[in-house]
Parts: structure tokens; C-alpha cells; sequence
């Protein structure tokens, strides 16, 4: 069964105040993890959790087990939690298991996809493209929900749950590893176009040109993992990749 963060747009879903105790702890750990607040391989313990996110314990173990189904979280046995840990073989699988759900959703998407559709992806291109030209440097956090936008409704007219939270988790993932990029130096938008790599796959998407549209998305894919690890290598071995 799909916990509460399935059932549309996952922006859409994190605009919404939390309804739940529960669900207030697992954004807000999510946020931190994602972020790098709290490091990979961190322990997670339950006794200062309960401090510095002011929730009893029960609640802080429920989010902490949606946090172990969305793999930001391990569990050791009867040991607790820690916060996944991250490396450039999980970067790589990670981006093939996107170029391969995210390129069909959207191909599925295409198909499907109605006069609603591509008014919402015109919405979404134009809102990121706005943010794009004055620079995502310059609002880094408007970037982020503008491009987490973009890339729901491209797959938006695609009506399957499981493969819209599986994208939902993987999203999540490469935001981490965008995170430790910047925290390490690195600039994934530095030496290339992110807003042409948009607009490419915009414009072939609402010309309804399914495999254009695949081939775009999955090069813009690609191209941060190949900075990433191409910036990881360049520095040697480093605590946080």
C-alpha cells in the first residue's frame, strides 16, 4: 500500500499542510536529509529526534519507517536508524532507473496527455523559464519547486500511481545529491544550458513528439550525473561521495 505522499503532483502534495503529526516529522526529516542537514550515515537517534523536531517518539518512528520505504533512511536491526549513505555507484543506478521510468512516463504521458495536460505544461515551462533567465543561482529554492513542477507535469497525463511515487522517491534522491554537489564546489549548471535542455524537451513534448521528447529528457538527465561524477573524481576521495 502507497502511504500518503502518493496520489498526484508530489509538489502539489508538499504544498498542502501537513494533516498528520506524522506527516509534519517526515517532511521536515525528509527536508533535512535531502538537504544535508542531516549527514549520510548520520545515526538518527529517537531520544534527540524528539527535541529538535518536537514530537513523542511514536510519532518520530512512523516517519521514520516512511522515511526506510522511500530508502532515505536504513534500519540495523536492533540498533536504530541512519541516514542512508550516498556514492557514485548509487548516483549512476539511481540515474538509470529514472532515464528508464521517467523516459516512458513521459512517452505514456504524450499519449495520454489532453488539452488540460498541455495547458499545465505551458503553465510549468513558463514559471520555470521566468526563474531560468534571471538565473537559478539567484533563487535557488524557487528553482528547485519550479523544476520539480516541470518535470510532474511532463509525466502528469500518465495515470499510474506506482510509477509516479517510484519517480516521486528517485527525484528525491538526485535532489540529494545536488545538494552534496554544491556543498562539495560543484555547480551542476555550470558549462552547460539547463534552460535549452528544457525547452528542447518542452517543445518536443507538446509537439507530441514521443521519442524526441524521450531522447531530450534522458540526455538532461544524464548530463547532472556526468557533472557529478565527473566533479567527484576531479577532487579524489572525499567523505560525502
Amino acid at each position: 500500500m502507497l502511504h500518503a505522499d502518493v496520489g498526484g503532483p508530489a509538489r502539489a502534495r508538499d504544498e498542502v499542510a501537513p494533516r498528520t503529526l506524522t506527516e509534519r516529522a517526515y517532511r521536515a526529516l525528509r527536508h533535512d536529509i535531502v538537504c544535508g542537514r542531516l549527514e549520510p550515515g548520520q545515526r538518527l537517534r529517537v531520544e534527540h529526534l524528539r527535541n529538535d523536531y518536537g514530537v513523542g517518539a511514536g510519532t518520530l518512528r512512523e516517519a521514520l519507517a516512511l522515511l526506510v520505504s522511500d530508502a532515505l533512511v536504513t534500519v540495523e536491526g536492533q540498533r536504530g536508524y541512519r541516514v542512508s549513505a550516498i556514492s557514485l555507484s548509487d548516483l549512476r543506478d539511481l540515474t538509470e532507473t529514472r532515464v528508464r521510468l521517467e523516459t516512458e512516463a513521459l512517452r505514456q504521458s504524450i499519449r495520454l496527455g489532453d488539452a488540460a495536460w498541455e495547458s499545465a505544461l505551458r503553465d510549468s515551462y513558463a514559471h520555470l523559464s521566468e526563474i531560468e533567465r534571471q538565473g537559478p543561482g539567484h533563487h535557488p529554492v524557487q528553482w528547485e519547486l519550479a523544476n520539480r513542477r516541470f518535470h510532474d507535469t511532463l509525466i502528469a497525463g500518465y495515470c499510474s500511481p506506482w510509477t509516479l511515487h517510484l519517480l516521486s522517491i528517485l527525484y528525491r534522491h538526485g535532489e540529494r545529491y545536488r545538494h552534496v554537489a554544491l556543498r562539495l564546489g560543484a555547480r551542476p549548471g555550470v558549462g552547460r544550458d539547463v534552460h535549452a535542455e528544457h525547452q528542447a524537451i518542452f517543445e518536443a513534448a507538446l509537439a507530441r513528439q514521443e521519442a524526441r521528447a524521450a531522447l531530450a529528457l534522458e540526455v538532461h538527465i544524464r548530463l547532472t550525473c556526468d557533472i557529478l561524477t565527473q566533479h567527484a573524481r576531479q577532487r579524489g576521495p572525499a567523505p560525502a561521495l
